[in-house]
């Protein structure tokens, strides 16, 4: 199951990366991911012109994934949609109104749990946009993913403590750094997006790139903190970057039409008069480390802010027809509202269209939707939210396809945690609870979309025979596939090799090999 224990160490080359990763220990992360970095960058025979970003989309506040991707049989032979139904009570969902899938007849989803019996499923009705994404192989489905330390193989082992688990399973803040850092057993000090980046920057963007590979729609995020410093996440807003406050919507009443930061034209009110001499002062030297290094952290920003401007500018000059891709088919809320997941997912897409001007070849971004704490009227609440996650995904896709870069760009979904298959109701106002494996979605022309990866889980609660349920009996699933296996997948689809996958993923030789072993059935890139 270890792969250092597989793998020929066919080259010299990969003989010292090995080397350099087999350094890595519970103390040792920043120091040799800082060696790893560098290594890396030194063996790289070029930069490779190829362009590929990650997106991570994160439902804040524990997805119940239970209605996303759910049993469609008749309950009186389908033994998963009795299950479904007999659990759920007044939270199933009518079969006859799911999005079908169209599931493979080769699928191994099933084998794990379910004897190999392929069960029909469809998707929550409020999202057949995904479906549709699903049945024309651009997307695809990972079953019962979670917080791991170690792989736990029965519910046994979890009643009885025989496996180490990760502290704080169902605590919302922790099971959020958790999933970002992917290293649940120890302190937080980085993310796994962050960790990735401060070892594939070097490589694959050129030095002193215009904006940093990490960018985030949804401010400051445990998931691109890295651990070196040299790749900081940088924050956008909807409208595109943040500019200084004082001188007008991007410094209309400072700076003239077309004005760039490197060669300013300052207008003559009193707006252009201070912000000219606000950068004269940011210019200067000063004897104060402190005072210098904010001078150099406001030109850094100011900076980044013209490097936007040129993206979006760039963006623009393709032809797609961003706002109007966005726009169509979004109802929640009424009146075809676009929503703050899609104006998140729209500022990426148009980022990704102006790829050049930021002028980097891999690039992380971090976008995040609240309301996923559906503790009450779980039904109502939750439709919406599978309708807003189902018109964004499908917009991006459209956005991305007329850009011609469908192919580069993998967009993920994470979660606090699944919630509890058994409802805290009897009546409209039910809701869910915090619970613990759930399903995530993955989207791009690189996907082997169409099919389920992962172990759909089973749905028995409590003890009966076959039961995976973590907690008495309200269906807290205990995860088959870890947040590393799953992340691991995808930070090698984005350039990182066996030794960076290690140094990334510190826990991932405790579980089943992605890569290499096809019992997590985690093929999807």
């Amino acid at each position: 199951m270890k792969r250092h224990q597989k793998e020929e160490r066919a080259t010299r080359r990969e003989f010292v990366r090995q080397s350099a990763c087999a350094a890595l220990g519970v103390t040792g992360l920043v120091n040799t991911l800082a060696q790893l970095r560098l290594i890396t960058a030194a063996m790289a025979q070029s930069t490779p012109g190829d362009y590929k970003a990650l997106v991570c989309l994160f439902l804040n506040g524990g997805n119940d994934s239970n209605n996303l991707l759910v049993p469609s049989g008749d309950p009186a032979t389908d033994s998963l949609r009795y299950d479904y139904q007999t659990a759920r009570g007044i939270l199933a969902l009518d079969r006859s109104l799911l999005a079908p899938l169209t599931v493979p007849p080769t699928t191994d989803c099933f084998d794990q749990y379910h004897g190999g019996i392929v069960h029909p499923l469809g998707v929550h009705p409020s999202a057949a946009k995904l479906a549709t994404l699903f049945n024309s192989g651009e997307l695809a489905f990972v079953s019962n993913v979670g917080t791991l330390a170690y792989p736990i193989p029965t519910r046994t082992h979890y009643i009885n403590n025989l496996v180490p688990v990760p502290p704080q399973l169902f605590s919302h803040s922790d099971q959020q750094v958790q999933w970002q850092s992917s290293i649940p057993d120890r302190p937080f000090t980085s993310g796994w997006g962050g960790r990735a980046a401060d070892l594939l920057n070097s490589s694959y963007n050129a030095p002193g790139s215009k904006v940093s590979m990490s960018i985030s729609l949804a401010g400051i995020n445990s998931f691109q903190i890295g651990t070196t410093g040299e790749v900081q996440q940088y924050v956008v807003g909807t409208g595109g970057a943040t500019s200084l406050s004082g001188y007008g919507a991007n410094y209309s009443s400072a700076l003239a039409t077309n004005s760039t930061w490197q060669n300013p034209v300052y207008l003559s009110g009193d707006a252009g008069t201070r912000l000219r001499a606000f950068e004269s002062i940011v210019k200067l030297a000063h004897e104060n480390l402190l005072e210098n290094e904010y001078n150099q952290i406001i030109t850094r920003s100011r900076l980044a802010e013209g490097v936007i401007g040129a993206a979006l500018t760039e963006a623009a000059a393709t032809g797609v027809d961003f706002d109007g891709i966005f726009n169509t088919g979004f109802n929640v809320g009424g009146g075809g509202t676009v929503t703050s997941l899609g104006l998140q997912m729209k500022m990426i897409a148009r980022l990704i269209g102006g790829r050049n001007a930021l002028g980097n070849k891999r690039q992380v971004f971090f976008c995040q939707v609240g309301g996923y704490d559906t503790h009450q009227t779980m039904l109502a609440s939750h439709s919406n939210l599978m309708a807003e996650l189902a018109n964004a995904l499908k917009a991006f896709r459209d956005c991305l396809v007329d850009l011609g870069v469908f192919g580069d760009v993998v967009t993920f979904t994470a979660s606090d945690f699944n919630r509890t298959m058994t409802p805290n109701g009897t009546d409209a106002n039910a809701g869910s609870d915090h619970a613990w494996g759930g399903n995530a979605i993955v989207m791009g022309g690189a996907v082997n979309g169409g099919n389920i990866y992962g172990h759909f889980p089973s749905l028995k609660t409590g003890s009966q025979p076959g039961s995976i349920d973590a907690h008495t009996n309200r269906g807290r699933w205990i995860p088959s596939v870890s947040v590393d296996q799953y992340s691991a997948v995808l930070a090698k689809w984005l350039g990182a090799g066996s030794s960076e996958i290690e140094a990334i993923f510190p826990n991932l030789p405790r579980f089943d090999d992605p890569f290499t072993s096809s019992t997590p059935n985690l093929g999807f890139l």
